[in-house]
């Protein structure tokens, strides 16, 4: 498959691993930049041997790039590297701070050779106190409220996925696209940061309003106040299920599909603020009722009546949903034994078309030949590079 056409003609070397660096190359990858990705060489990346809860990152993370891998300890490898650098127009890095600067490769020395260049640097915090400290997701989750607001009063509880490393990822793009459009006007690049600890905080923007404008700290979402009438997971027959009714057209249309006529005329439970108020005299007649019916039953209803409603569901459940088989939903990627899985495609869509694979996840240094052929370096060269284990891959 051809590359697609928005980033088209731009190159990014990645120094990065785990998932915050990796997802801002694979948004850029799967938009059509040349995304190299600059791996230690002889073992490659250590996301790659990853088991457990991260088993998965590397093959989701690292489609749509080519690997080079580089002993960035000897002086041909940073060489080498330098010249990735000099061909490009962004480097994205998520390794500790100064981890480039110590093999020169930083950003006011590489800036003196290109000056359009963008750096893009993901880190735990952006500039401020916190600044050289190390962090993780969960960290940031903690320090941050997310996990504050997402357990049970007394018990923080991280959120179920790394949503502050790929936002991270995802705000990591929209600031390279931002400098790209500014060196087209005045051609000079910059450095842009993205960080865990403001992107979890940016999270909790609306939960620190409430408190500004309200006054009181917000409770953690299993005991929070209501805001909506029905906005619950419900017990059926079978499963369970999420239900919404944050309207006064969908209180009509739910009481209807559920045959709960006396509800929907009840002139104390005409206006949301109502219905709320009195939620404790309706909320266990609901749930007898769901606990009679199967989830299917029950999902039929709430289509049928246009109402916000979610079947709960696991990882492992998704490769069977509707939605997620349709054309373009999911990706081929080949783990390194062959074995193809799927993985979900960048949630967006031009034209009509999700953007898709068009180069597989790269083994250990698959590209280290053709890019350093791409560099200037003869057969030769080439050749003397990969018997001193300098230059690694195919």
């Amino acid at each position: 498959m051809s590359p697609p056409t928005p980033l088209a003609g731009i190159r990014v070397i990645e120094f990065s691993h785990v998932i915050m660096g990796p997802s801002c190359g694979l948004i850029l990858g799967d938009l059509g930049a040349d995304v190299i990705k600059v791996e230690p060489a002889p073992d490659g990346d250590n996301t790659r041997r990853l088991r457990g809860s991260g088993a998965g990152f590397f093959a989701t993370f690292n489609r749509n790039k080519r690997s080079i891998a580089l002993d960035l300890n000897k002086e041909a490898g940073r060489s080498i590297a330098e010249k990735l650098i000099e061909s490009a127009d962004v480097v994205v890095e998520n390794f500790r701070t100064g981890m480039l600067e110590r093999f020169g490769l930083g950003y006011e020395t590489m800036a003196k050779k290109s000056p359009g260049i963008i750096y893009c640097s993901l880190k735990g915090f952006l500039s401020g106190p916190y600044e050289q400290r190390a962090a993780l997701d969960e960290v940031v989750q903690m320090m941050g409220g997310l996990a504050y607001m997402t357990g049970p009063q007394g018990r923080p509880i991280r959120a179920g996925a790394s949503v502050n490393d790929i936002m991270g990822g995802m705000f990591a793009v929209i600031g390279i696209l931002a400098a790209l459009r500014e060196r087209a006007n005045s051609g000079r690049g910059q450095v842009v940061k993205s960080a865990l600890f403001e992107n979890n905080v940016y999270l909790m923007g609306t939960h620190m309003a409430q408190y500004a404008i309200t006054g009181e700290i917000p409770a953690p979402m299993p005991s929070r106040q209501f805001v909506w009438p029905v906005y619950d997971v419900f017990e059926t027959e079978d499963s369970q299920i999420f239900i919404g009714v944050i309207t006064d057209t969908h209180w009509q249309a739910f009481c209807d599909v559920f045959d709960l006529s006396d509800l929907a005329n009840d002139p104390t439970l005409n206006s949301n603020y109502s219905r709320v108020a009195a939620r404790e005299q309706f909320m266990p007649r609901l749930g007898r009722l769901f606990r009679t019916l199967p989830q299917q039953e029950v999902v039929d209803r709430c289509e049928r009546a246009n109402l916000p409603f979610a079947p709960i569901m696991r990882p492992d459940q998704l490769y069977d949903d509707p939605q997620l088989n349709s054309p373009g939903a999911m990706i081929n990627v080949t783990l390194p034994e062959g074995r193809e899985i799927r993985v979900p495609a960048l949630p967006i869509e031009m034209n009509n078309e999700r953007p898709s694979k068009w180069r597989d996840v790269p083994y250990i240094g698959e590209h280290s030949v053709e890019i350093a052929a791409e560099l200037g370096y003869s057969e030769a060269e080439i050749a003397e590079l990969k018997n001193s284990g300098l230059l690694f891959g195919r």
